[in-house]
């Protein structure tokens, strides 16, 4: 590790994990927000529509693992 790399502030670490994993980045903000979404604000029928989407989701999942 670099003398500059030791000077940065975990913010500025964490800023320049993101720039290089822009990626991986969107995915856990995405995640993180249907996560939430579902624990804080999901209706009964918003959380039945999820549960015909997840099946929707997992069965083509599985089709393209051939499990």
């Amino acid at each position: 590790m670099d003398e500059e790399e030791k000077t940065l502030t975990q913010t500025e670490r964490n800023k320049r994990w993101q720039e290089k994993n822009k990626e991986r980045t969107k995915y856990l903000q995405k995640r993180s927000t249907a996560r939430s979404f579902i624990k804080n604000h999901a209706t009964l029928d918003d959380i039945e529509e999820l549960e015909t989407l997840l099946k929707e989701r997992y069965a083509a999942l599985k089709q393209i693992d051939g499990s």
